[in-house]
């Protein structure tokens, strides 16, 4: 199966391609520290050239995979937009992706992980955690080798948590478990306290990688293109002030 997969959640635009021989090419940008997301840019630009690479084009394509998030609100919607534009005009099958299931995911494909500076078996249960703002944490887990079955029901449901929450969360977990994401890096400090193990700050799976969106997509049913949409769990700054506004009215 040929399939593209996309993910704009974080500040990095990843993109996949797999092809029906069972390689997967993967393609990335991670902005500066300081600069903003490159997804407007990117996107397209890495997609394009993940198919050169391949020798095929869009419309050889089975299906598009795309990363609903939670994560950014203008990252989310480039892609989600981007990835139902192709779909549209290609006649392409869609799958949406959550991108914290897809993060733990990677971590069933480790059979060691560096925590510090030795390696430890992998733990039974893993936590998918991204920043997710406003002293906030998008976190989700799964036990290790349910992460990547995309039927499984997750141990902790996708939600936005304080820090508090978070470490509240991981104490009610079955196990100890391992924490991943930028998210994890973040609130490492909150994390540890509370029994998690947080790899190194340059461990790999920490990186949102959309080949394991290809993965998890090449195994689920499509959805309805309109039907695809960005999965936020918040409201966006905006909405929040226009709401302040509006309670703030005689």
């Amino acid at each position: 199966m040929r399939i593209l997969a996309l993910d704009t959640a974080t500040a990095a635009t990843a993109v996949a391609l797999a092809l029906p021989d069972g390689s997967l090419r993967t393609r990335r940008h991670d902005p500066e520290p300081g600069a903003r997301p490159g997804h407007a840019a990117q996107l397209l630009a890495l997609a394009v050239a993940l198919l050169d690479e391949g020798g095929i084009g869009f419309a050889d394509l089975d299906r598009i995979a795309v990363g609903v998030g939670p994560g950014t609100f203008t990252g989310l919607r480039i892609g989600v937009a981007t990835a139902r534009g192709l779909a549209q005009a290609h006649d392409l099958a869609l799958v949406p992706i959550s991108t914290l299931r897809a993060l733990a995911a990677t971590a069933d494909r480790e059979t060691a992980v560096a925590v510090g500076h030795s390696a430890t078996p992998p733990a039974p249960v893993t936590l998918a955690v991204l920043d997710a703002r406003r002293g906030e944490a998008f976190a989700a887990a799964w036990s290790r080798e349910a992460a990547a079955e995309p039927a499984s029901a997750p141990l902790l449901e996708p939600a936005a948590l304080t820090p508090e929450a978070l470490g509240a969360a991981v104490a009610a977990l079955p196990s100890q478990p391992l924490a991943i994401g930028d998210g994890a890096l973040r609130f490492r400090d909150q994390l540890e306290a509370a029994g998690a193990q947080v790899p190194g700050d340059d461990s790999p799976l920490h990186r949102v990688d959309a080949a394991a969106h290809c993965r998890l997509a090449a195994a689920m049913e499509p959805t309805a293109r309109d039907a695809v949409l960005p999965a936020y769990l918040r409201l966006p700054d905006a909405e929040l002030a226009l709401r302040r506004k509006r309670a703030e009215r005689p």
